[in-house]
């Protein structure tokens, strides 16, 4: 092996993210996961990349919008470096509203969109037309919005994994690191941060997801669905992925039961396309959550020359481009544009 100007731990999306962000700028990698890419949370199959509300804005809402934003670029190259499609589509998303309270809201956060979004995506209340991909609305209107995109999570951190090593990057199961070191170890991380400071720094969250493929309706080019906490997300292969549950407590991370069996069961009513769906796969993993529940990305505070990205729950996929982008600044070049609630020690 040659020696790495840097070792990165764990080879999810925050990890080859921060991998890749530091290869472009000249640095010889080494990725080190003893499972290999796409092994944990990050070889998941929903992918929705979705925004949080445009209201009560904060450092977190602002760096998850620029960080959909730059979305569109950051896989294209992605796909163009490893050859490999990471299913990224701008397609934006549907979703009911209840009652008229819900409307009133609804409106009330589009105007915030209007203010926040920089113009570049839009956030709109519309009336329901009752096609067949579309969820039923008590109220007779759905937001849309023009942000949300979709991925396939498993084949974009494989992409990201090709596209390293397309640049003089190394991927090994085992070894010693070299140079600086980043930690995105994920749930293995934030149990052994937790151990060093004595305290609960963060904990797995158990999520089970499905991929449905609709019996003679093709929902490749469909905007995603979120209705009852419930992600339906069209694929470009005309598959939908559904997820997921959020199971705090749980015996093992890595098999599904009944839990899914009922998700299943709602995204089959959820709209006429999905009647009957065919289950194609069904998936469980466990996504690390930092109890500050904001992304912990920073100095690592337990050992020398080193750093975290971690904690990035159910919004990895989202922050990703941007989680490479400003570890590569803070590492290779010491410049620190990581937003205070996001510093390790807020989850300590």
């Amino acid at each position: 092996m040659t020696s790495a100007d840097l070792t990165v731990m764990g080879a999810g999306a925050w990890g080859l993210s921060v991998a890749v962000a530091c290869a472009r700028r000249g640095a010889h990698v080494r990725v080190i996961d003893p499972a290999g890419p796409a092994a944990g949370a990050s070889g998941g199959i929903v992918g929705a990349l979705a925004p949080h509300v445009p209201e009560q804005w904060n450092a977190k809402k602002a760096f998850q919008l620029e960080a959909l934003l730059m979305a569109e670029d950051y896989w294209a190259d992605i796909a163009r470096l490893s050859g490999a499609g990471p299913g990224y589509a701008r397609t934006g998303r549907l979703q009911p509203l209840a009652d008229a309270a819900a409307v009133a809201r609804a409106e009330d956060r589009a105007q915030g969109a209007a203010d926040l979004w920089q113009g570049r995506a839009e956030w709109r209340v519309i009336e329901a037309q009752g096609g067949a991909w579309e969820p039923a609305s008590p109220s007779g209107r759905l937001v849309q919005d023009t942000l949300t995109a979709r991925l396939h999570p498993r084949r974009a951190t494989l992409a990201l994994a090709q596209a390293l090593e397309t640049l003089g990057g190394e991927i090994a199961r085992e070894g010693l690191p070299e140079g600086p070191v980043v930690w995105a170890t994920g749930v293995a991380g934030l149990e052994e941060i937790s151990a060093q400071a004595g305290r609960l720094a963060g904990t797995g969250v158990k999520g089970q997801a499905a991929l449905l493929r609709p019996r003679g309706f093709d929902a490749a080019d469909m905007p995603q669905i979120f209705a009852d906490g419930l992600h339906a997300v069209p694929h470009a292969d005309g598959t939908v992925g559904i997820g997921s549950t959020s199971e705090r407590y749980y015996e093992d991370g890595a098999t599904t039961d009944a839990q899914l069996d009922a998700l299943i069961e709602t995204a089959r009513a959820l709209c006429p396309a999905l009647e009957g769906a065919e289950v194609v796969e069904r998936w469980a993993g466990v996504r690390p959550r930092a109890k500050s529940r904001a992304p912990m990305l920073g100095p690592h505070p337990f050992r020398e020359n080193a750093w975290i990205a971690n904690g990035g729950f159910k919004i990895g996929f989202g922050l990703a481009p941007l989680v490479g982008e400003v570890m590569a600044d803070l590492v290779l070049e010491g410049h620190d544009r990581v937003p205070e609630a996001f510093r390790p020690e807020i989850s300590l």
